[in-house]
């Protein structure tokens, strides 16, 4: 059983930064894609970022591309993502995820998940 532990939420104005935090509680977390995604209120899951195993590979929504910042330090078992220039767009509860295999863009995909860190932007 992995267990994931989100950190790094909290309240921001529109144009601040923050940087979330996922830690893992087991070794294996060095050999698996991770991949963050976000829930807004009323609205469904979605992809956000995810980072290949070594992070050789990233991928990014649309939405975050050029804001978002998406990295890993397997010698911690801890995945971060850096977001810049927020809007009040990008509130929503944040969730990491261990890939299990498949497209990285699915939740489905994603066999471990963490509690959520709440992002909030004002305007």
């Amino acid at each position: 059983q992995v267990q994931l532990v989100e950190s790094g939420g909290g309240l921001v104005q529109a144009g601040g930064s923050l940087r979330l935090s996922c830690a893992a509680s087991k070794g294996t977390f060095s050999s698996h894609a991770m991949g963050w995604f976000r829930q807004g209120p009323g609205k469904e899951r979605e992809f956000v970022a995810a980072i290949s195993w070594n992070a050789g590979s990233t991928a990014y929504a649309d939405s975050v591309k050029g804001r978002f910042t998406l990295s890993r330090d397997n010698a911690k078992n801890t995945v971060y993502l850096q977001m810049n220039s927020l809007r009040p767009e990008d509130t929503a509860l944040y969730y990491c995820a261990k890939l299990g295999g498949g497209n990285w863009y699915r939740p489905s995909s994603y066999d471990y998940w963490g509690q959520g860190t709440q992002v909030t932007v004002s305007s």
